[in-house]
């Protein structure tokens, strides 16, 4: 498949960077630079240093937007830094398809593969944090913990919990809009109780909208 081009991801990140050697860097697999003929970088040691700026952002949302005991905030944190949400993340933004990666690791499925792309989304807000500091970072990763589905608030699970109260209702969801370009695409999802609206919600993916019109659902029950 053809690499899309670090400006087109920059695009997507709502992000420009002032050194864009950074983004570069952060997209590379040291697979890319063990067959690069000329020395060149790649992302491991900022793999390294977004694993600590990704745990410091969800501690401190989950701190200031939780009551719960320290046990369940460890647990929730660990849940939304982990590879598999990590995979999640970046495959809304399809992260794969921006990274350089040696002939090995491209024809191994590299692009698809959860621990090199889940370490790339590490090392993009790495090169977030030291191209435009913390809030740069921030700005990035809060849309994907407070969209989707994460550790603290799965509202389509509680919502069917609400509803399965009698077992005769049935939820269902559907796209209702989709707006934006191929490369910023914004979901609009309406939840219906047996065939009639309840709420909607918008989102960067269709699960992500999924959630926001479950928990405005719950707001409409009073259950939130």
């Amino acid at each position: 498949m053809t690499t899309r081009t670090p400006e087109e991801l920059e695009e997507k990140l709502h992000y420009h960077f002032k050194n864009r050697d950074l983004l570069i860097t952060a997209l590379t697999h040291s697979s890319y630079a063990n067959e690069a003929k000329a020395p060149t970088k790649y992302n491991e040691r900022l793999e390294f240093l977004g694993d600590s700026v990704l745990s410091l952002v969800v501690a401190n949302y989950l701190f200031r937007h939780s009551t719960r005991p320290e046990g369940e905030l460890s647990r929730m944190r660990a849940s939304l830094v982990s590879e598999e949400a990590l995979f999640q993340f970046a495959k809304e933004i399809d992260l794969g398809a921006y990274l350089r990666l040696g002939r090995g690791e491209e024809l191994g499925g590299g692009r698809e593969r959860p621990s090199v792309v889940s370490d790339a989304f590490e090392a993009v807000i790495a090169a977030l944090y030291l191209d435009g500091g913390m809030e740069a970072a921030r700005s990035f990763i809060l849309p994907f913990i407070t969209e989707g589905k994460t550790a603290e608030e799965d509202y389509k699970t509680r919502l069917q919990e609400v509803v399965q109260k009698n077992p005769e209702d049935k939820l269902s969801y559907a796209v209702t809009g989709e707006s934006g370009p191929a490369h910023d695409k914004r979901f609009e999802v309406t939840v219906l109780l047996n065939g009639s609206a309840m709420a909607a919600g918008t989102g960067r993916s269709k699960k992500a909208a999924e959630q926001q019109a479950a928990k405005a659902a719950l707001r409409k029950l009073n259950q939130l």
